[in-house]
């Protein structure tokens, strides 16, 4: 029943939902993701420094930590998965969403920007805070009936409960689910055992030492990025005789011509955006978290980056995995899922070495996504802790539950349940918020593009570094403290 709803959802809304707006943004971009490329590059490269912006985070840092986040679980496990259910057409439509996917980042990353919120000494922001401003009261007319809606108060919470529930939870599941299954089947370990170790290290991070393990973090997982990158493009290149024919496949698969593993042309659409989105995140709203943590001159500076981070996430490091498993051959055995395809397609190529390397990769990959998805979650347990009023005894209560919950019970939870239940239950959680966050951006896109008229109006006007101040909207100036 549950995966009926969340097939029903996923077929019939959100994915044309996806579609339509991944197209409105690139046409009323003027196709931004493919124009801009050059000044994405630019951007990137283009380090502040340090003494004059102190310890605020640069651009470069804030799109390091949003691919740190993309690069894991969605990349090894979620496109087996799509492959498996959906067929080889799925890594079409994976790549479809990433390419107009990446114009949706743009928008919502250049509004977190906009909205983002100083606080002691550096910034913060997301959806939930470009709701609760930009939404405040919207103003509907049809014909002669015009009513007014105050959409940000509710929305705004909604979406920070939703988000909570999303990373905090749901998807602590399945990156455990993950790590249980890749320590399985290159160690024999079982999922209970694996489980009760996740799950307390997990809570003692969490209610302590979560600053040393991060900084561990963020030097182990970028070089395990990209070391895997590197393995598979070297895979690649001993097999490129092969390519010709897995771009034969993906392609006449996703259009249901050809033989298909999964369940035809629906499973191959299906598939291939839901994987697609989990890993990339576009639209989803959980980027813009970070991207409007950054200290840039200019909205549109920051949303560009965000826009480079769905190609690095889907075009190259989802494309490896991908051509991995269809290189081997692997994807015709039904009875090989999830990480545990990814793995055996890496045997196959590399020898036993391949699952343990992917083991070790996915558990540092998967386990930094767990710290990283409890924290999107205490931030909006204390955003909706804020908006209630609520006492900071009180508050620290809720925290502590929550700790429970995410650290604790989903990580087992997630570690003993079945492969399918945790990625539907994270498919579910996954829509709404989606859903909520898309029908924020539709309403206030408009700003997002003023922002890019702007921004390619100073650069035509031969300005390096194009600059933003809030009295440039003067209609919602008072909502853009940051940019004073």
């Amino acid at each position: 029943m549950l995966q009926t709803i969340i097939d029903w959802l996923w077929t019939y809304i959100l994915i044309g939902v996806l579609i339509a707006c991944g197209l409105w943004f690139t046409w009323k971009c003027r196709f931004v993701q493919f124009r801009m490329i050059p000044e994405m590059l630019r951007l990137l490269l283009d380090t502040p420094n340090k003494g004059k912006h102190g310890k605020k985070i640069s651009s470069f840092q804030a799109f390091a930590v949003s691919v740190a986040t993309r690069v894991g679980t969605g990349n090894l496990a979620g496109v087996a998965t799509a492959i498996s259910i959906g067929g080889p057409g799925a890594v079409f439509w994976m790549w479809v969403i990433a390419l107009m996917g990446s114009a949706t980042a743009f928008v919502e990353s250049t509004l977190a920007q906009l909205y983002k919120h100083p606080h002691d000494g550096h910034f913060i922001g997301g959806p939930a805070y470009y709701i609760d401003k930009g939404l405040r009261e919207v103003h509907f007319s049809l014909f002669s009936f015009h009513h007014s809606l105050r959409l940000g108060r509710w929305m705004s919470v909604l979406f920070a409960i939703l988000i909570t529930i999303t990373f905090g939870l749901a998807y602590n599941s399945v990156q455990s689910n993950t790590i249980s299954g890749a320590l399985h089947q290159a160690f024999g370990i079982t999922p209970l055992t694996s489980g009760i170790a996740l799950t307390l290290l997990s809570l003692l991070i969490v209610f302590g030492g979560i600053h040393r393990i991060a900084r561990v973090s963020s030097v182990i997982v970028p070089i395990m990025a990209i070391g895997y990158f590197i393995l598979a493009v070297v895979i690649v290149i001993m097999n490129i005789s092969l390519l010709p024919d897995v771009l034969r496949i993906i392609v006449s698969n996703a259009f249901g011509v050809g033989p298909m593993v999964g369940g035809g042309l629906g499973a191959a659409i299906m598939n291939g955006i839901k994987r697609g989105l989990f890993s990339n995140e576009a639209g989803e709203g959980s980027a813009p978290n970070v991207a409007a943590t950054a200290h840039v001159s200019h909205p549109v500076k920051q949303g560009l980056i965000q826009a480079l981070g769905v190609f690095t996430d889907t075009l190259l490091v989802c494309s490896c995995t991908a051509f991995i498993i269809l290189i081997s051959g692997l994807y015709t055995d039904t009875s090989l899922q999830g990480i545990n395809l990814t793995q055996s397609a890496l045997q196959r190529e590399v020898g036993s070495v391949g699952p343990v390397f992917i083991a070790i990769a996915i558990f540092l990959f998967a386990f930094s996504s767990i710290i990283g998805n409890y924290y999107y979650g205490e931030a909006n347990v204390r955003y909706l802790s804020l908006r209630s009023r609520c006492s900071e005894k009180n508050t620290q209560r809720a925290i502590i539950c929550f700790r429970i919950f995410s650290g604790g019970i989903f990580v087992l939870f997630g570690s003993l349940a079945s492969l399918e239940t945790v990625w539907a239950i994270g498919d579910l959680c996954m829509a709404l918020l989606t859903a909520c966050n898309l029908v924020a951006i539709i309403l206030l896109g408009k700003y997002a593009f003023r922002l890019l008229d702007d921004y390619r109006r100073q650069k035509h006007d031969g300005v390096r570094d194009p600059q933003f101040h809030r009295t440039q909207m003067p209609d919602i100036a008072n909502d853009l403290e940051a940019w004073e």
